[in-house]
C-alpha cells in the first residue's frame, strides 16, 4: 500500500510483476476451473506489485538541464530493504515470482511506475537489478530504471523512404513503424517546420530510432521527452511564452518558499556565428559582428539538418544565435516540508515545457529581481525518512502578455502583448 512519506504525501511505487495473476492455468483448483469468471483464458492483464513498503529512497531525473544540450532517456533510481529474501531472484516461492514461466517477477524491462497521491512522477521500464548480499543486516536491492526512450535507443530503423513532412508528422511517421512498434501513448505537436527534400529521402537502414528522432527535434528546435506519466511528448519551437505561471517560487512568504537558486552568467552561452546545412547540400550562415568584437567567435554547426526549404534554414541559423549573455536563474530547488498541502500539489505535477517565474530580493537593490522561466529538466529526491526535494531546470523565454482591453499597460497592442 501507498506509504506517507514526512511533510509530503502518499507515494506508491508498482512494479510490474511479468505475469497474469487472473489468468487461467492448467491443473490448479482455484485457477482452473473451466467457465469461472475470475480466472479467465485471456487474463486480465500484467500484475502491478506493490512495492512500497520496501523502499528506503527513490530518485528521479528527467528532461535536460540547458536547452543546448539534447533530451535523452528520463532516469529512476531507488533502494530496497530486503529482510526476509522474497525480493531475490532465486525466491521460487516469492508472491513476485512467476510459476508459469519460471522466471522471477523481479526482472529487467518490467513495467516501473511511481506516483504520488495518484499522480505519476515517473513511469518506465527496469533496466538492471543489484542484488546485495548483507552478512550482517538487511539485504539491499538498487534497481536502475529508464523510460520510454530507453527502448527506442534499442532499435533501429529498417530503409525508410520519406517525403516532405512537419515534423511533428514525421515523429508520429517513425512512432508506427513496425520494427519500432511504440505502443504507449503520444503527444505529438504538428511542428512548424517542413522536413525531407524535393525528392524521396531514404533514411538508412540500422539508423538508431532515438537518434533520428533527436535529428528531427534538431531541426524543429522544440522538445522531444518523455511526460511524467510515461506519455512521448513534442513540443514546437520554443519561442514566445504567454505569461502564466503555474507557480511563483519566492524568498518572501508570498509563493512556494525554495532551498536552493543557481544564477548563470557564463560567456560560454554565447553563439555569435552559427551555421546550417541540409542534407542536400542547402546552407545558411548567420552571424552578429558586435558580438564577435566583443566575445571572440563562438560558433554553433549542424551539418545535417533535415530541413529541405533555404528560407527555413536560414531561419534555424539565426534563431541559434545569443550574441549576448544576460545572468538568470537557471536552477530552483523546494523542499515539500516547506510547502503547503496546495503547493505540494501542483510542484508534483509541474512538467518539462510549463512556466514557473522565481522571486528573489537582493540586499541593496531596494527591489526583487523576479523572472518566468520555462522548465527544461525535473529532478527528484525522496526519502522516506526525510522527505521530497525538487529541483528544476530552466530556461530563458521570451514572456508576451494577455491584451487586456482598456488597460494602461496590456491595453496597448504590440510585441509583448498579444490576443490569448
Amino acid at each position: 500500500m501507498a506509504a506517507s512519506v514526512v511533510q509530503s504525501g502518499s507515494y506508491l511505487l508498482e512494479l510490474d510483476t511479468g505475469f497474469e495473476s487472473g489468468a487461467f492455468t492448467l491443473d490448479s483448483a482455484i485457477k482452473g476451473v473451466l467457465d469461472n469468471t475470475t480466472y479467465t483464458l485471456g487474463g486480465t492483464g500484467n500484475d502491478f506489485a506493490d512495492i512500497t513498503e520496501f523502499v528506503t529512497s527513490v530518485t528521479y531525473k528527467r528532461g535536460r538541464e540547458k536547452t543546448d544540450y539534447q533530451f535523452g532517456a528520463g532516469v529512476m533510481q531507488f533502494t530496497m530493504r530486503d529482510e526476509t529474501g522474497i525480493l531475490g531472484p532465486y525466491d521460487t516461492s516469492s508472491p513476485y515470482y512467476d510459476p508459469n514461466n519460471d522466471q522471477p517477477g523481479l526482472a529487467p524491462m518490467r513495467a516501473i511506475r511511481l506516483s504520488r497521491d495518484g499522480e505519476f512522477l515517473f513511469v518506465g521500464v527496469v533496466t538492471s537489478y543489484y542484488y546485495m548480499f548483507q552478512m550482517a543486516g538487511p539485504n539491499l536491492v538498487n534497481v536502475q530504471c529508464a523510460d520510454e526512450f530507453y527502448k527506442l535507443a534499442q532499435t533501429q530503423l529498417d530503409e525508410l523512404n520519406v517525403t516532405a513532412q512537419t515534423s511533428g508528422a514525421r515523429i508520429n511517421t517513425v512512432l508506427a513503424l513496425p520494427e519500432v512498434d511504440y505502443t504507449g501513448t503520444s503527444s505529438i505537436a504538428t511542428g512548424t517546420v517542413n522536413l525531407g527534400h524535393a525528392a524521396a529521402y531514404t533514411v538508412p537502414q540500422g539508423t538508431n530510432t532515438l537518434l533520428y528522432l533527436q535529428q528531427i527535434n534538431q531541426a524543429e528546435q522544440g522538445r522531444l521527452f518523455v511526460a511524467r506519466d510515461g506519455t512521448i511528448t513534442f513540443q514546437e519551437r520554443i519561442g514566445d511564452t504567454l505569461s502564466s505561471p503555474i507557480l511563483s517560487f519566492t524568498d518572501d512568504g508570498t509563493g512556494a518558499k525554495y532551498e536552493d537558486l543557481q544564477v548563470e552568467f557564463d560567456a560560454d552561452n554565447v553563439v555569435n556565428r552559427a551555421y546550417v546545412e541540409g542534407l542536400d547540400g542547402d546552407n545558411a550562415t548567420d552571424s552578429n559582428a558586435a558580438s564577435i568584437a566583443q566575445y571572440f567567435t563562438q560558433s554553433v554547426t549542424i551539418t545535417n539538418s533535415l530541413l529541405h526549404e533555404q528560407s527555413e534554414i536560414d531561419d534555424l541559423a539565426a534563431y541559434l544565435l545569443e550574441p549576448d549573455p544576460e545572468p538568470r536563474y537557471t536552477s530552483v530547488t523546494t523542499y515539500f516540508g516547506s510547502l503547503t498541502d496546495a503547493q505540494r500539489n501542483i510542484v508534483a505535477t509541474i512538467d518539462i515545457g510549463d512556466t514557473i517565474s522565481i522571486h528573489k530580493e537582493i540586499p541593496g537593490l531596494g527591489s526583487e529581481i523576479a523572472e518566468e522561466l520555462s522548465v527544461e529538466g525535473i529532478q527528484g529526491v525522496i526519502d522516506f525518512n526525510r522527505g521530497h526535494t525538487v529541483t528544476f531546470y530552466t530556461s530563458p523565454t521570451t514572456i508576451v502578455y494577455e491584451l487586456i482591453l482598456d488597460d494602461a499597460v496590456y491595453g496597448v497592442i504590440d510585441s509583448t502583448n498579444v490576443l490569448g
